[in-house]
């Protein structure tokens, strides 16, 4: 039975959800959630997500937000073994803390620096711009000598940090320095199941962008 999702196309984050339940064969069942139509503050959805935040999934009556605890959740739920997300505790330990690294450094740093550009026509601080120089310094540090950001095999984490790589490719950030993360990055491409839709819905962001900057 899909599991329904709550969420856009164009979102980094429900980009993830996509991504990893391809990678694991589960079958989502997407429901367009507009946030230029208030959509996600709706009683209805207040009441399942108080958060509004999206995605959320609904699997058959377990309300769960915020992707990384989501997809974590599908691989623990539905993974036919444990390749993406690894019952060994210290093989795990290290894809959560890769999973952190994007959410509280890599992911915020760019989320940080256009989302106030796009939104709020803020000007461009340089010091949230030399923040994401830094998250890829770590990155690219991580991945020396290796093939995967958190062990052997492509895991959960590869998949959170490429979306949120391809976000800033989207966005014309120069990765041309970085050249284990680029190396990096055209293997995901090429291994994640069902990669082309994370790039439509980074081309759908990019539009997004745009359209808001003519407003």
């Amino acid at each position: 039975m899909p599991i329904d999702v709550y969420e856009s196309a164009e979102s980094p984050p429900c980009r993830l959800v996509r991504l990893a339940a391809a990678a694991l064969g589960v079958e989502l069942n997407l429901k367009k959630i507009s946030l230029a139509d208030l959509e996600h503050v709706t009683p209805e959805y207040l009441k399942m997500n108080p958060q509004h935040t999206i995605p959320t999934i609904d699997d058959n009556g377990f309300i769960m937000c915020e992707s990384r605890a989501i997809i974590t959740y599908l691989a623990n739920q539905y993974g036919k073994d444990d390749s993406l997300y690894p019952k060994d505790p210290k093989k795990r330990a290290l894809v959560d803390q890769r999973l952190y690294f994007d959410a509280c450094t890599l992911y915020k740093a760019s989320l940080d620096y256009y989302y106030p550009i796009f939104i709020y026509k803020a000007p461009k601080d340089s010091t949230k711009y030399v923040a994401i120089g830094t998250a890829l310094s770590f990155l690219e540090k991580f991945l020396e000598g290796q093939d995967y950001v958190a062990g052997k095999t492509m895991t959960l984490a590869d998949l959170a940090i490429v979306v949120s790589v391809s976000t800033l490719e989207v966005f014309s950030y120069d990765l041309s320095k970085y050249k284990n993360v680029i190396r990096w990055f055209t293997r995901i491409k090429s291994e994640a199941p069902n990669y082309e839709d994370n790039d439509l819905g980074a081309k759908a962001l990019k539009q997004w962008s745009e359209d808001m900057m003519k407003n």
